[in-house]
């Protein structure tokens, strides 16, 4: 009698039409076979970010729930390896030699905040001084610094200070001359303020600075004024 395990032609055929039972795999086949599965479910799972592995999460079975936590811990560690990398927490001097690499090539989801300016100026002291507190505030966004003309061949002195909002390179906001910045009386949360509404930073701030300064300026300029009453005993009198 021909043996149903042998590899024949006429095995297969009969084993096509259910008339011979599915050829028996050898224990070792098995298990490497079963091995082979095994490695394929990992790679899964090491192809999977962080969010991926806990959005099919409900996917897996749960003898997966050992290797989905282990690769979990694995893709934090990695994340965090890799905010680490992203902090800067100073304010750093650039050329325009500088300038592609330090803005253009700073990386995706980086924001760069560029101050260009003068030395002998004082309102381009004054922002370098509080872009330099708020670089240590916010680790995360990349702070420089530059002359203005060695970054900007023939750059204008009057169009400083300036300040420019990068992310990826790209430009998302400009503050340019004296004006935009109100001039000497410019506080470090009124430029962490705008620097907010640009998204360079993430500020704890609840409003405008600016405008409670402004608020207790209109304030005291209306107590200062004489009332109606007061008005009318003048010109009686």
């Amino acid at each position: 009698m021909q043996d149903p395990n042998e590899d024949t032609e006429w095995n297969d055929i009969l084993r096509k039409k259910g008339i011979l039972p599915p050829k028996e795999v050898p224990k070792d086949e098995e298990e490497e076979e079963l091995a082979l599965q095994q490695q394929s479910v990992v790679k899964t799972y090491e192809d999977m970010t962080l969010e991926e592995l806990e959005d099919n999460e409900d996917e897996f079975g749960e003898d997966d729930e050992a290797a989905i936590e282990m690769y979990k811990q694995r893709r934090l560690a990695e994340w965090k390896a890799t905010q680490m990398k992203n902090i800067f927490g100073e304010m750093v001097e650039i050329s325009g030699q500088d300038y592609i690499k330090e803005v253009n090539e700073a990386g995706d989801g980086i924001w760069v905040v560029l101050h260009l300016y003068k030395p002998g100026i004082p309102l381009c002291t004054l922002i370098n001084q509080h872009l330099s507190s708020l670089a240590r505030k916010f680790p995360q966004t990349k702070f420089l610094k530059s002359i203005s003309t060695t970054c900007i061949a023939n750059y204008p002195d009057r169009n400083l200070p300036t300040v420019f909002v990068y992310l990826g390179g790209e430009m998302k906001a400009q503050y340019i001359g004296p004006l935009v910045f109100g001039g000497m009386n410019l506080k470090v949360d009124e430029l962490e303020w705008r620097l907010a509404e640009s998204g360079a930073v993430k500020t704890d701030l609840e409003e405008n600075p600016r405008k409670q300064i402004e608020d207790k300026l209109m304030s005291s300029i209306r107590s200062s004024l004489p009332s109606g009453r007061d008005s009318d005993s003048e010109e009686d009198y």
